[in-house]
């Protein structure tokens, strides 16, 4: 190179902004960056097809993406878990300002419900949510912050199902046989309403704020039920579901067996199940699977010393045992969640997800549609904020304390 081209060059480069060098991959590392480019090139086609393939995970709120053996998604790193203080879970407490433990006796059960809370304040509006299969209530924790934000007279009720998180079901003072676990929607709606009216007694609420009802996928179908059903009145202003459509839904249940086969069953520490769901991008935001995956996984009992010592966490809920659920949970929701009073808003991830009744509904103006491209199947966790403004601004269009109407008209020419 003459002197002129390397003058020519040294001034390119001082144009540059400045670049910490990359550190040298390591012989092990090397050789795994050269099998991810092979893998790239051989799953091009794939990976095209597979981008919006996450209403796979529509029937359960534990995956994203559809799973592809080529692509290793859900395989464990190799090398094991680092584990590092970047996974670490976080308080429940700078999310919620109380934690309540509800109990509800029925004739033939007795449910404690688990729950969190930060009540509304001046007559301000409650936000109640309801989780997917297989997550908790703190799914909804990064949500609860932003809305806050937004609306900072809002409250947030956020539980866990029964079934899921730390919420627990045993028979009753007079039916002490053990209980079949009852994950139907049916069932899962009528919790959701004494959760609401069992904290309407324990905060000595005169009357109910206004509700506005969240649900993620599971959590959708039933605060849709919940709000078509009427059962809580005038209280409901409306109710949002995000990311599950009844067709895509449905359909994703014929890959729910594959992908549980292919995520891990146990982890050696909660560090290194959040590491996990970030790494197989099942949760999008770190912040947020710092303090919602904790509640997913619970620790072996202590006599299994030798699993114990090696991967003493595993799932709290089996997912595959509550297949006798599966269509039971999405069939006819379309339908009930157009004919629903009250304001109406789906979010998504991908247009995709609609089917033929919501399409129509869209057109006719019958709810509020958002999509955000850019997150997975958890969206209120990967755009969390995004979602939380959304949510704000479809609570200030059915506010219906903010509504002033005009004077009628014999009442005006009396003042003239």
């Amino acid at each position: 190179m003459s002197s002129l081209q390397r003058s020519k060059a040294k001034a390119k480069l001082n144009g540059l902004p400045l670049e910490p060098p990359l550190p040298p991959l390591s012989l092990n590392e090397e050789d795994e960056y050269q099998d991810e480019e092979t893998d790239d090139l051989q799953c091009k086609s794939e990976i095209t097809q597979d981008e919006d393939s996450s209403s796979a995970s529509s029937a359960s709120s534990v995956g994203t993406i559809r799973p592809s053996p080529s692509k290793h998604l859900f395989a464990r790193p190799k090398g094991g878990f680092s584990g590092g203080v970047e996974f670490e879970p976080l308080p429940w407490t700078s999310y919620f300002s109380q934690e309540f433990f509800l109990k509800n006796n029925r004739q033939d059960e007795e449910v404690i419900h688990h729950l969190y809370i930060t009540p509304p304040t001046d007559r301000g509006p409650l936000f109640v949510t309801h989780h997917g299969a297989g997550s908790s209530g703190l799914s909804f924790a990064m949500f609860a912050l932003e809305i806050r934000k937004a609306l900072p007279l809002a409250g947030v009720l956020s539980f866990d199902a029964r079934g899921h998180g730390e919420t627990s079901v045993t028979g009753s003072r007079t039916h002490q046989e053990p209980v079949a676990l009852d994950l139907s929607r049916e069932r899962l709606s009528l919790d959701l309403v004494d959760v609401i009216q069992l904290t309407q007694e324990k905060l000595s609420w005169t009357e109910l704020p206004g509700l506005i009802l969240i649900g993620h996928s599971l959590g959708g179908a039933v605060v849709t039920e919940v709000a078509n059903k009427g059962i809580l009145g005038d209280s409901v202003l409306g109710f949002g579901v995000l990311d599950v459509v009844e067709g895509s839904a449905i359909d994703a249940l014929q890959s729910m067996h594959s992908y549980l086969s292919t995520r891990p069953k146990e982890f050696p520490s909660l560090a290194s199940g959040i590491e996990w769901h970030t790494r197989s991008r099942t949760v999008r935001n770190i912040a947020s699977a710092r303090i919602s995956v904790p509640p997913l996984l619970r620790q072996e009992s202590s006599h299994k010393e030798e699993l114990h010592d090696k991967r003493p966490w595993t799932w709290r809920t089996d997912l595959a045992a509550t297949q006798l659920y599966w269509e039971g949970w999405f069939t006819g929701l379309s339908k009930m969640f157009l004919e629903a009073r009250g304001g109406k808003l789906l979010l998504l991830a991908g247009t995709d997800r609609l089917d033929k009744e919501l399409m129509i509904g869209q057109m006719q103006g019958k709810y509020q549609l958002q999509v955000f491209p850019d997150a997975g199947h958890f969206i209120h966790e990967d755009q969390a904020e995004k979602t939380a403004v959304v949510v704000a601004d479809f609570y200030r269009r059915n506010d219906r304390s903010a509504l002033v109407l005009p004077p009628k008209v014999g009442e005006a020419k009396n003042k003239t």
